[in-house]
């Protein structure tokens, strides 16, 4: 079982810029749709975790639904999926250990944990096992962090580093417990 974040940033840290946007991440080109590793972790993992906030970008996006496992979008809010998405999208809510302990007791043991603030209130609690982050080489000087406050230190260990794209970098990490 683990809990995987993949995601981009900025070298400076940032997921988004100042206005919560995201079109930095096509500042690198990619014209042959070579894959960075989203196709491998949608082979790996069993669903996705992801906020409430996260799901409105996903929808915004231009694109057919990107993902092929069902999405536990996390909300206290949300009273039912967006029409169209009711054999996608599931609303869970409640503590994140318990959230976690029922879809693992469902058979959702591997999960892709997606966005800002349900990857740092994961991180909170010591509930994410690996990480892969991509860093796009610009400076966003602002912008939603990655990383938030934690209680104590989380040691990861690089496993891989490597240049995507010949210019971004994405190292994988697993946490050492």
């Amino acid at each position: 079982m683990a809990n995987i974040v993949f995601i981009a940033t900025s070298l400076d840290g940032f997921i988004a810029d100042k206005q919560g946007k995201l079109e930095w991440l096509h500042s690198v080109p990619n014209p042959d749709n070579i894959d960075t590793g989203f196709f491998a972790l949608m082979e790996r993992i069993d669903g996705l975790v992801m906020g409430r906030n996260t799901l409105d970008v996903v929808l915004s996006f231009d694109c057919n639904w990107p993902y092929t496992k069902p999405v536990f979008v996390l909300s206290n809010t949300m009273t039912k999926v967006p029409s169209g998405y009711e054999d996608k999208v599931f609303l869970v809510n409640g503590e994140l250990k318990d959230i976690i302990a029922d879809l693992n007791a469902k058979g959702f043991n591997d999960l892709y944990i997606d966005g800002g603030v349900t990857i740092q209130n994961f991180l909170k609690q010591d509930l994410i096992d690996e990480m892969v982050i991509t860093r796009f080489p610009i400076l966003l000087g602002g912008g939603a962090p990655l990383f938030g406050e934690l209680k104590q230190p989380l040691n990861f260990k690089v496993i891989k580093s490597e240049v995507v794209l010949e210019t971004l970098v994405q190292t994988s990490y697993v946490r050492e417990k």
